[in-house]
């Protein structure tokens, strides 16, 4: 990442945290330093998240160790936010949902924590999934102890402190691979589709193709699927299927020729 990128960045983040009522104690003892902030959440991809124990919604014990085989989205929040939390949930929503319509719900798997341990209670993270209307068959609601939070939340990345009235916490998705690595860190109350969904075709497709139908299908639609910023959404780009199915077709043309020729000349 450049300079300009990081510093881009880091002014996101900045505009992202939640400010504290006006009664809170002065910036300086109460909230996140920004830079420091977006350092911590950069330091943390490429870590591999421990295999912590929650407890969802209906009070059932969630372990991260199941997750493992598919990406997984991480929405971070704490259930009496009035502020940020119900407006990105909305969007993280929308973006789950137009995942689910291009790549299928059956290809990940998204988690929303309630990183206050102290109140975020399965019937307080009932009543949130309830009124911010989560209904994904693949997305789960929990929260823990916190102890496990603390760490948890320090694997992922993510930083947060108690103020007055909540808690200063940037507006943090958070994508992480099928081997339960943090992949990307998408910031933002209202953050572009393409921030979302791009990194998400990466750790649901992968970055190589297997030589099966399967891993070829996978390739085609992750090269050809592309935003339309006019509709506001993705789409298959049908142009590029017929030009990537051409030139495969050229190439196994032209392998066949090659073939042929060495084959002729070996029994010349």
């Amino acid at each position: 990442m450049t300079g300009g990128r990081a510093a881009a960045c880091a002014a996101t983040v900045l505009a992202l945290v939640v400010v504290a009522p006006p009664s809170a104690a002065p910036a300086s003892s109460q909230h996140l330093d920004p830079a420091a902030t977006f350092a911590k959440g950069t330091q943390a991809l490429g870590r591999t998240i421990g295999n912590y124990t929650l407890v969802d919604m209906n009070g059932s014990s969630l372990a991260l160790r199941d997750y493992r085989g598919k990406p997984l989205v991480v929405s971070l929040v704490f259930t009496a936010c009035s502020s940020v939390c119900p407006p990105t949930t909305q969007h993280v929503i929308d973006a789950v949902n137009e995942a689910g319509r291009m790549i299928g719900l059956d290809r990940f798997n998204v988690l929303t924590i309630g990183f206050d341990a102290r109140n975020d209670t399965p019937a307080r993270l009932t009543q949130f999934a309830s009124t911010q209307g989560i209904k994904s068959p693949n997305w789960r609601v929990a929260s823990a102890d916190a102890a496990t939070i603390e760490a948890l939340l320090g694997d992922i990345g993510f930083s947060y402190r108690a103020v007055a009235g909540g808690f200063d916490h940037p507006t943090q998705t958070t994508i992480v691979d099928g081997e339960g690595r943090v992949y990307r860190h998408v910031y933002g109350e209202n953050f572009p589709l393409q921030m979302f969904m791009e990194p998400l075709k990466d750790v649901v497709y992968g970055t190589t193709t297997s030589f099966s139908f399967s891993g070829i299908f996978d390739r085609i639609k992750f090269i050809c699927t592309a935003y339309d910023p006019g509709a506001g959404r993705y789409r298959i780009d049908y142009g590029l299927v017929f030009g990537s199915v051409l030139a495969a077709f050229s190439l196994l043309v032209m392998a066949g020729l090659i073939l042929r020729e060495w084959i002729r000349s070996a029994h010349a």
